[in-house]
Formats: structure tokens, sequence, C-alpha cells
């Protein structure tokens, strides 16, 4: 029997752990092209508007992950409608997220830019990529919401094929847009602009073969089911937005610290981040399902073990990740540094060594804020969020980098996390002793 649960935890995480790394591609691949297309002005003003870029993946994937977990206990309790329901109401949510993203790409790009932080270098280039990147905001919501139900309806191979495939469309038409075309960072954001499409097209599949156990229903809007769903799926906004959050202290610090080049510097980091923590979101998206289908099975013995597995994994991935970082940081940097800058070479080299021992702590807390949000257990799935995203981090990286500098604030992420996995750990232990 630990055979066959281990068999289904490796199936589960390694196709989501490939389909989340496949999906961060989309701003890794603006990040190299665009560095090395438009030099460290454009690497800092497409850094300035990845925060924008995360609050509209973080709220497709809390309405995904959100839906998708109501409809897994549900569907695993026998409540048919209760399932559907579930799948109704995160495409009436992301409709109405969706609407209100678009408007604001399209009337808003210059104020938005301007708030988060882009000067005279970066202004234009930062609202031309918040403007295309924010227009498409209802494929990039309707692909996530469509991954997590197909996900969660038994088919993690194809939401892994979907994901790769939008990257890799991605990736081929970033360096069409930025160098034959001569597009600049508007081509970079339409080239992800037009990826989740292409994710969607692979979806598809599933639905035109009659595979999904899942269908839009006729059903009244329900302002408090709609809320326990974006509950269930607050942490996986979290931990989307967080890093967007972090980005934006982070850059308007460097700023006063290091000017354009210290913003590049953290750019690259930010874009590294973003892969790094989507292998840890992989592994997290990946137990979600099993365990949301042992809670509504009433199998607490599994859960535990399929938690166990995930912590393990957590643990070893950082390992591997942070050996290849201190191994290869010189030349990592050096793909994003294509004027050559010393300055920025240096600063970004000693950044990756400090701020990236934050990922052992990084993994830990995803996973139990996901464990806690696939049983069902929204309160204590947002307080480890919400303390890793806002609470700790940020008075942590304005408090370090006051009497430190920008060691401080590297240091700023790793001591935050290693806090937050501390608390998590007893309200684990408090949530097993009730």
């Amino acid at each position: 029997m630990i055979k066959t649960h281990l068999g289904e935890f490796c199936k589960y995480t390694s196709l989501n752990v490939l389909g989340m790394i496949g999906l961060s591609c989309y701003i890794l691949a603006d990040t190299f092209f665009v560095a090395n297309g438009t030099g460290s002005n454009g690497l800092a003003a497409l850094n300035i508007a990845i925060p924008a870029f995360s609050l509209i993946q973080g709220t497709g994937l809390m309405l995904g992950i959100g839906g998708a977990t109501k409809y897994s206990i549900a569907k695993n309790q026998g409540l048919k409608e209760e399932s559907n329901k579930a799948f109704t109401h995160s495409l009436y949510l992301g409709a109405i997220f969706a609407a209100a993203y678009m408007l604001m790409g399209i009337f808003l790009s210059s104020p938005i830019s301007t708030l988060l932080g882009a000067n005279n270098d970066t202004f234009e280039m930062c609202k031309n990529y918040l403007q295309i990147l924010m227009t498409f905001a209802p494929a990039f919501i309707a692909n996530n919401i469509i991954l997590a139900f197909v996900r969660n309806d038994g088919a993690p191979q194809l939401s892994m094929a979907a994901m790769i495939s939008g990257s890799i469309f991605n990736i081929v038409f970033d360096y069409i847009f930025i160098y034959p075309m001569e597009m600049g960072i508007f081509g970079a954001a339409l080239a992800t602009g037009f990826s989740p499409a292409v994710s969607l097209l692979i979806l598809s599949i599933f639905f035109i073969k009659k595979h999904n156990n899942f269908k839009p229903i006729k059903c009244k809007f329900s302002l408090k089911f709609s809320l326990r769903i974006m509950s269930v799926g607050i942490p996986s906004l979290v931990t989307e937005i967080s890093s967007g959050i972090v980005i934006f202290v982070f850059n308007i610090i460097m700023l006063q610290l290091l000017g354009n080049i210290g913003v590049a510097a953290y750019g690259i980091i930010a874009n590294i981040s973003i892969v790094v923590i989507s292998i840890f979101t992989g592994v997290s998206q990946g137990i979600q399902p099993l365990i949301s289908r042992y809670y509504g099975l009433n199998d607490k013995k599994t859960i535990k073990i399929t938690l166990k597995y995930a912590l393990i994994t957590s643990i070893i991935i950082a390992i591997v990740v942070y050996g290849c970082l201190l191994l290869f940081s010189n030349p990592i940097v050096s793909a994003f540094n294509s004027e050559n800058n010393s300055s920025l070479q240096v600063a970004a080299i000693n950044g990756l060594k400090i701020y990236f021992t934050g990922i052992f702590f990084a993994g830990l807390n995803i996973i139990l804020a996901t464990y806690f949000a696939a049983t069902d257990k929204a309160k204590p799935a947002g307080t480890i969020s919400i303390l890793r995203g806002f609470i700790v981090i940020l008075p942590l990286a304005i408090l370090l980098a006051n009497l430190f500098g920008i060691n401080g604030l590297w240091i700023s992420f790793p001591l935050a996390e290693f806090i937050v996995s501390i608390i998590s750990f007893i309200i684990l232990s408090i949530q097993r002793k009730r």
C-alpha cells in the first residue's frame, strides 16, 4: 500500500514540478531576451512590472486551486452538484477579476508603472509591458483555473503538457519578436500574453474527448460559496503575490542603495527565484489533489504519509538547487549581464549566494500552507501564507537594509522564511493535537 502511495505521489509531484518550471519560464525567458536585447534599463523595467504579473497569476491560482480543492472533496464525497457548483463559481469569479485587470491595463498602465517605481529611464518600457500583459489577464486566469480542475480530475499529464507547451511558445516567440522583428519589450509582453492561449488549446483535448467529470451548471451566484473558494485558494494567491510584493519593496530599497544597477541585479535574482519557488509550488500542487481526495475519503493515515513525502522532497530539492546555484553563480549571472557590467555582476553574485539560503525554509512553508488548504483548513493556511508574504518579510527588509545595507536586504528573505517555518510547524503540531 505504501509503495502505491509513493508511486502516486511521485507521479503527481514530478509532473507538476515540470509543469510549474515550464510556466515560470514565461518570465525567465522574458528576462533573458530583454536583458540581452535592451540592456540593464530594460531588465530593470521588466523587474518593476513583475508584481503586476504575479497578481494576475496569483488570482488565477487562487480561483483554480480553491475551486478545484472544493471540487475534489465534493466529488469524493459523492456530491455531484456541489462539485459542478465549485467549477461554475470559479469561472464566475475568474470573469470578474479578469475584466477588472484588463480595464486597469488599458486605462491605468501609466499610474501603475509610476506606483511600482518606474523612473525616466524605465517608465515607457514598463508601461508598454504592463499594458499588454494586463490586457491578456482573461487568458492567464482562465488557464490557471482549467489547469487546476483538469489536474484534480485525474489528468496531471495533460496539465503538464499544457504548461510546457505554453512556455515553449513563449520562449520561441520571445526570440522572434525581440530579435528578428525588433519589437523590444513590447514583443516580450506579446509572446507572454499569447502563451496561456496555447496552453488552453492543449487543455481543450480533455473536453473534446469528454474525459471531464466537471462542467458549468445553471446556478445562482453565491457570495458565501465564492468566499469559501477564495479562502481555500488564498495560500496560492499569497505565495504568488508575495514574490511581487517583495520585488516591489526590494526595488524601492535597491534604487536608494545602488540605483538602476541594483534593481537590475535584483531582477536577475528575483527571476531565478520565480523558477526555484515554482519547483516547490509544483510539489505542493502535486500533493493537493491527493490530500483533498484522501480528506474526502477520511483517510488520515495516507494524508500523513503524503505530507511526510512532500517535506522530505522539499529538503532534497533545496540542497540540490542551492548547490547548483553556488557552483554556477558566475555563468548564471553572466547570462543576464549582456553589457558585462562589473558592478552588476558582483552585486548579483553576492546576492544570489545569500538570498537563496532561504529556499530551505520557503519550500517547507509553501507545502504546509497547501496541506492545510487541501484539508479545508483555510485559517492556518492563510496565516502561514500571509506571514511569509507580508507580515515578516517587509519589516525585516526595511530594518536590515537600514542597519547593514545591501547585505542586510539579501539576508531578510532567508531570515523571514526561517521565522515563518518555526511558526508553521507549531501550527501543525497544534492542529494534530486537536
